[in-house]
Parts: structure tokens; C-alpha cells; sequence
């Protein structure tokens, strides 16, 4: 049995080689692209869905609060965008920016209900929250929230605050 000769092959060969490496650098480049854009869509999605679940909160809220009109009825909370906490907000995604105001509505919801000119019966309670809060484990990382500045208008506690990396004292 003869062995055809593979010198007239090795052009074609090697057209094939890189034909089939062309196809799987292609693949994985997009399927990278595939998995990125899903992982942005579930993210815009769970920004939207937590949005929603905020504003069912606020209705059921002001529902509640309707007849009362010396209450504070809801609190809006913003990062704010200082010089030096711009590059942190950069680092913020949206998930952990959500989580973050959630948890932070949750400790102040204390004031939802509360009369507007009875609030300073809880000032102590105001100034430990004020202070620098640490939340632990939102997505993996410690953050540090400062409460800023606090203004109530037309029945609504607006909050601008600042986000900070925590880094856990050395044990």
C-alpha cells in the first residue's frame, strides 16, 4: 500500500488549521459577548424590578397617609456625587446601589408616619444615624454611609449621602 504524498496537502492543511482556530476564537468571543450582554440585561432588569417594588411601597405609603397632612409620607435617598466620592459612585453598580438605599430606607422607615413638627422628639435616634453606618456584606464588600444633608419638603425626607469602601479593622 502506497502513502499518498503530503507535500501537495500542506498549503490546504494549514488553510484548514486556521479555518477551525478562526471558528473557535470566534466562538468563545462570542459567546463572551453573549454572556455580557445577559449579564447586563439581568442587571437593568433587577435595578427595575427593586424600582418597582420601591414605588409599590411609596403608593401603599401615601395611601396610608392620605388624611394626615403633617407627616412625613416617604423618604427619598440619593448617593451624592462629591469630588471625592465620584470615583467610588463609578464603582457602584446599580445591584449594590439599590441594595445599599434599600437598606438604608429600611433603617430610617422608623420616620415614615412621624409628625413633621414632632421630629425633633427624636434627635438622639437622628444623630446615631447620622453618624457613620457600616453595612456589611452587600455583594461580597463592607461599605461606609454618611448621612449628609437631610431636608423635608412637602412631606417627603430627602437624603443625600456618601458611599465609602469599609476596610475591616486588622484583628
Amino acid at each position: 500500500m502506497r502513502l499518498p504524498p503530503f507535500q501537495r496537502y500542506t498549503r490546504c492543511m494549514q488553510l484548514l488549521g486556521a479555518l477551525l482556530s478562526g471558528m473557535l476564537i470566534g466562538a468563545a468571543i462570542l459567546n463572551t459577548l453573549h454572556i455580557a450582554k445577559f449579564q447586563h440585561m439581568y442587571n437593568v432588569n433587577r435595578g427595575l424590578q427593586e424600582q418597582l417594588e420601591q414605588y409599590e411601597q411609596d403608593i401603599r405609603n401615601l395611601n396610608y397617609y392620605k388624611s394626615q397632612h403633617t407627616v412625613i409620607k416617604s423618604i427619598k435617598l440619593r448617593i451624592e456625587n462629591g469630588s471625592a466620592n465620584e470615583q467610588m459612585r463609578a464603582r457602584l453598580d446599580e445591584l449594590t446601589e439599590s441594595e445599599l438605599i434599600k437598606r438604608v430606607k429600611e433603617h430610617l422607615s422608623i420616620f415614615l408616619g412621624k409628625s413633621i413638627y414632632d421630629i425633633d422628639s427624636d434627635a438622639r435616634l437622628a444623630r446615631n444615624l447620622l453618624k457613620s453606618m457600616v453595612y456589611r456584606d452587600v455583594y461580597g464588600k463592607d461599605y461606609t454611609i454618611e448621612l449628609k444633608t437631610v431636608l423635608l419638603v412637602d412631606n417627603v425626607l430627602q437624603i443625600w449621602m456618601t458611599v465609602k469602601s469599609y476596610a475591616r479593622p486588622p484583628s
